[in-house]
């Protein structure tokens, strides 16, 4: 099996006192090594929760939560804290000192330069996504084993995104870095990434590489009256306009032709289907598997 950077065991955070509410609950599942994983929930999910416990900078109320040690992971969250009074070129400058062992100056100032910033320029007179490029020069300079990236282009603009999406995943690759990364922009995370967790209700409902969710799943069309002969297999969600049905279905068996369209299942219906039917079996596979058993 491959070496895996996270591993969470029947994780769960309870903000509050005794009888505070839970953020996440039962969560367990493994991040392979080398995987650029989506991160994708509604909001209030628990997927910045799931972040700040892999960063080590909250502690679970129950169960574990095993990544990588401080020095071996960066962590970018949603408001992407920086110096103000500092320029760019001191906030570099910075990273360097306090991480003397492992900083990449070449790889900070190549993502400076790419958005031709000034390195004079103090931090407090930048744009979000100005902030947003010097908060990922800096994680990026670290040489992180493990990126943590949560809503990391929320405040860019389409083209924007693009370039500096481009620029990530080429450093993680060349790198063999690791990426966990939240987002509400489906589209953007099916081109960049190859690994899925899916958090809804502080539960994993989906965890596993790409291919292999998408390969375990069937969209199906046919009539609405078939629907009830779907006994056999795992049904994830069933919606009729009048007379025909559109089921999403982990077939058990081969599905019956002469009854049903068989369609893969793009990535926006699978995370959809999953959203909208909150009771649906959750699959976590054998890649990203820790405890036996479905969650509920």
């Amino acid at each position: 099996m491959t070496n895996s950077v996270i591993e969470a065991t029947r994780l769960g955070l309870r903000y509050g006192r005794r009888q505070g509410a839970w953020a996440l609950r039962e969560c367990s599942f493994r991040l392979p090594e080398g995987r650029i994983c989506a991160l994708v929930g509604p909001n209030g999910a628990g997927k910045s929760t799931l972040l700040l416990l892999a960063a080590g900078l909250v502690h679970p109320t129950e169960g574990t939560m095993r990544t990588q040690p401080r020095e071996e992971l960066a962590y970018v969250g949603q408001d992407k804290p920086l110096y103000p009074q500092l320029t760019i070129a001191e906030t570099l400058r910075m990273g360097s000192e306090l991480n003397p062992r492992h900083w990449d100056a070449g790889t900070a100032q190549r993502i400076i330069e790419a958005g031709n910033l000034n390195p004079d320029t103090r931090v407090r007179t930048l744009s979000g996504g100005q902030r947003t490029r010097v908060a990922l020069a800096l994680a990026l300079g670290k040489r992180p084993r493990l990126l943590l990236l949560d809503e990391p282009m929320a405040n860019l603009d389409p083209l924007a995104r693009h370039q500096l999406m481009g620029e990530l995943m080429a450093d993680a690759a060349e790198n063999g870095t690791s990426v966990m990364m939240s987002s509400h922009v489906i589209g953007e995370l099916r081109e960049a990434c190859d690994h899925l967790l899916l958090v809804a209700g502080g539960r994993i409902r989906l965890a596993g590489s790409m291919d292999g969710i998408r390969s375990a799943h069937r969209l199906l069309t046919g009539p609405a009256s078939a629907v009830a002969g779907l006994t056999g297999h795992t049904l994830v969600e069933t919606r009729t306009a009048g007379r025909m049905a559109t089921a999403l279905v982990r077939p058990q068996a081969p599905v019956d032709g002469h009854t049903w369209q068989t369609d893969d299942a793009t990535l926006e219906e699978l995370v959809l289907a999953y959203l909208r039917t909150p009771d649906a079996p959750s699959l976590t596979l054998e890649d990203s598997l820790i405890t036996m058993g479905a969650q509920a």
